[in-house]
């Protein structure tokens, strides 16, 4: 899976938990071997996606990881408000 796939996978699993999917877009840097990601989520869909006590973006940061791992890549991904 390469890092375009990384970038869909991410989109697909915030997508599926959020109120309006219309605005989850997903930001890629690459750095090497490092994969950057940042994903922009609607304000009301901040608490959705980070869950509580950030337990929903941490197993969507270990997902990530074991793909990107898969692959001799590491990656790396944020949460950013879209106001």
């Amino acid at each position: 899976m390469s890092q375009n796939n990384l970038r869909s996978l991410l989109e697909y699993l915030a997508k599926s938990i959020v109120n309006n999917p219309d605005d989850v877009t997903v930001e890629e840097r690459i750095n090497g071997k490092v994969v950057h990601l940042d994903l922009h989520v609607h304000s009301e869909d901040i608490g959705r996606v980070i869950g509580k006590q950030g337990r929903v973006a941490n197993s969507m940061r270990a997902i990530l990881r074991v793909v990107a791992a898969r692959n001799g890549k590491k990656v790396e991904m944020d949460v950013v408000d879209r106001a």
